[in-house]
């Protein structure tokens, strides 16, 4: 789903019923259990990063998807979770009312741990490095550039469009001229 919102309130709010309450569930578990990060909107996803990006949540139209950067966290709890993708380290939950909270809370606070760890040691990956992992395109997710139109002042029209009104088009010209010159001389006696 692409969205144009700027906050992540935002686009719980533009999400129908049954994919707000999961999402806002997510956002709020994520919040709760990992101290410190920060919540952005970007690329259609919520972002939660913490000294990078850290997490990402997206909903589908039938799915949500919480994006992992630490992916070691990810492969050590897929045998726990339905819907893991250990090679681009996400999770898709399919079932809104089922939501695994307890295991995504375990989930979300050893990626906290691992991060902070990385943090220490330097090998944060990169915001391109998570979207390759993750099979982002940036493209994909962006809100379509919106059509404007401009046009041309009328002496700047091409002379093939003023000689397709032929006669017609002179004739109406010089009744409006006519009208302009009674226009004047009225105003000016």
């Amino acid at each position: 789903m692409i969205t144009t919102a700027t906050t992540v309130g935002a686009y719980l709010r533009d999400l129908p019923p049954d994919r707000r309450v999961a999402m806002a569930r997510v956002c709020s578990m994520i919040r709760r259990s990992a101290r410190g990060v920060r919540e952005s909107m970007r690329y259609g996803l919520a972002f939660y990063e913490l000294d990078g990006p850290l997490f990402a949540l997206e909903s589908g139209r039938r799915h949500m998807s919480l994006y992992v950067a630490e992916h070691d966290v990810v492969v050590r709890h897929k045998e726990e979770l339905a819907g893991v993708n250990a090679a681009r380290s996400f999770i898709r939950f399919s079932d809104f009312n089922r939501l695994p909270l307890d295991v995504v809370e375990k989930i979300v606070r050893e990626s906290v741990v691992a991060r902070r760890a990385r943090a220490t040691s330097g090998t944060i990956p990169t915001q391109a490095e998570l979207l390759k992992l993750w099979a982002i395109k940036e493209t994909a997710v962006q809100a379509p550039v919106a059509v404007t139109r401009s046009v041309a002042p009328a002496e700047k029209a091409p002379v093939a469009a003023k000689r397709a009104g032929g006669a017609a088009a002179a004739l109406r010209g010089e009744k409006s001229s006519a009208r302009n010159t009674e226009r004047r001389s009225v105003r000016s006696s």
